[in-house]
């Protein structure tokens, strides 16, 4: 069965318009989830909306949307009312400009959608608009109105279809200096970030996401299986906690070497010679420091 669209209107550029449809990349249908239960009785529970003040249950058509505007005094607002607020976004996407993908930073990226003709009279078009932004390289910039907010989003091809991506607003991500200001800058050792870099190249990988796996689910389901079947929760080991290096240059070359590699792998790595008895500048300036 194909998966109910997200949303469901029109993709613009300038004249050219064709029908599309949302659809959520990303399912939880696999995912663990428990329900709330009566510990006395075993059965399921559900939430109601009492009233604050009085502690009475609301009846089906109690409630009522409010928006405060001072303290305890409220606006009521209809769920019609709001479905009656239509502007442009709320039915089209117009594609009113475009960027390479890579120049918008990571951290204004949100939630991923797939884009897909929703008629066949619409799937030229859509090809059209899809094949031309392939061509330059480029996404595009639009807005769309979804769960009554309006949102910027950025759209590129992505094979046969398109992927949406909705944007933050820029007034809602921190900014990197706000967490990242007060880290003080290092001057690093050479040799050390030459030992780093060794066993980044080890670690070379190729990006399959096949490969990822939920390790605390699985132990979450093996929980289950255990109590489903009568035995006690299994208790696994708690891996041990990773503290800070006291020697990193002596941490680094012991890395490189668990990982197959040597700390003579490069000439830039190697540590320079050094008196009998003496202690390689780096290491000697570490173990006085910690």
């Amino acid at each position: 069965m194909a998966p109910r669209p997200a949303w469901k209107g029109y993709l613009k550029l300038s004249l050219v318009t064709c029908a599309v449809e949302l659809t959520n990349v990303v399912t939880h249908t696999e995912k663990v989830s428990f329900r709330v239960l009566n510990r006395k009785t075993g059965n399921t529970v559900k939430r109601i909306y009492v009233d604050a003040e009085t502690g009475k249950p609301l009846g089906d058509g109690d409630e009522i949307k409010g928006y405060e505007i001072d303290k305890d005094d409220f606006v009521h607002i209809e769920e019609d009312e709001i479905e009656a607020v239509q502007i442009e976004s709320s039915h089209t996407m117009a594609l009113d400009g475009f960027v390479d993908k890579s120049s918008i930073e990571q951290i204004y990226l949100d939630t991923p959608y797939y884009v897909a003709p929703a008629d066949k009279v619409s799937e030229e078009a859509f090809a059209v608009i899809r094949d031309a932004m392939a061509g330059k390289k480029m996404a595009g910039l639009a807005r769309i109105v979804l769960y009554q907010r309006e949102r910027p989003v950025v759209i590129e091809p992505l094979g046969k279809g398109m992927v949406l991506t909705t944007l933050r607003y820029d007034n809602t991500v921190r900014q990197p200096d706000t967490v990242f200001g007060d880290i003080k800058s290092v001057k690093t050792d050479q040799e050390m970030t030459d030992l780093a870099e060794l066993i980044i190249d080890k670690k070379k990988a190729t990006f399959d996401p096949s490969k990822f796996d939920d390790k605390y689910e699985d132990a979450l389901l093996e929980l289950i299986r255990a109590k489903k079947a009568g035995k006690k929760a299994p208790t696994a080991k708690a891996a041990p906690k990773p503290s800070n290096v006291v020697n990193l240059f002596d941490a680094l070359k012991k890395s490189l070497s668990s990982d197959g590699g040597s700390a003579k792998a490069s000439p830039s790595a190697k540590a320079k010679p050094a008196a009998k008895g003496a202690k390689p500048k780096a290491v000697a300036a570490k173990r006085k420091s910690a």
